[in-house]
């Protein structure tokens, strides 16, 4: 029973969403290349989108393919994504991972779970963001804005990533999962905000799909 009533708000989310955002695009600017959205999500780590795709343009220039980036000076890419903070620790896992997909994956970024996984600094968000933005496949991309968005509106119990991976999973359709999450970004970054969300213009609690509370909100 509880599951039937998740699935119907599920299905509002989705509609409401829809009807905010047509386009689901994510906003991180790869141009549809696996690799660079790969490593655009390792940057964006603690780090906004907005900034990625600012460092990205000098990133790529310089270093246009995985196998550029495996022969590439360590020290040159710390520079160039130093504005994305924990620079070393990214600058180490990206190279790495571009190594292992150079001589490993023949310059492919793989296309299922289990090799994402092998690859330095690929957790499943970003694992689910690149099969499910360039290879079309289903995945729940458990971020910041999905897991706070899903606990709001009462679909998740907990912001932990696995469980709001697996919570939603059942209950939202496969074709629907990447271009719901990336609707939730933008959701969450213009209505549905972690500090003072938006509540009395936001069309889930016009439609009572939301009962949240922002002052009963933990900190």
């Amino acid at each position: 029973m509880a599951r039937i009533k998740n699935e119907t708000k599920a299905k509002r989310v989705i509609e409401v969403l829809r009807e905010l955002y047509p386009d689901a695009v994510c906003s991180l600017d790869c141009g549809g290349d696996p690799w660079k959205l790969l490593v655009q999500a390792r940057l964006s780590a603690q780090c906004t989108d907005e900034r990625v795709n600012i460092v990205s343009k000098d990133l790529f220039e310089t270093f246009p393919t995985a196998k550029a980036m495996a022969e590439g000076d360590i020290s040159e890419i710390e520079r160039l994504i130093k504005s994305c903070g924990l620079f070393r620790g990214k600058a180490k896992s990206i190279k790495e991972a571009s190594i292992i997909i150079t001589e490993k994956f023949g310059g492919r970024v793989p296309d299922n779970m289990e090799d994402l996984l092998s690859l330095p600094g690929v957790g499943r968000k970003i694992a689910n963001l690149v099969l499910g933005d360039v290879y079309g496949k289903s995945g729940i991309v458990a971020d910041t804005h999905c897991m706070r968005i899903s606990c709001r509106l009462g679909l998740c119990e907990r912001k932990d990533p696995l469980h709001v991976e697996r919570t939603l999973d059942p209950i939202v359709p496969k074709n629907e999962q990447s271009d719901m999450c990336h609707r939730m970004v933008w959701f969450g970054r213009d209505i549905c905000r972690a500090q003072s969300p938006r509540c009395d213009e936001c069309p889930m609690r016009e439609r009572k799909i939301c009962t949240f509370k922002p002052e009963k909100e933990e900190k």
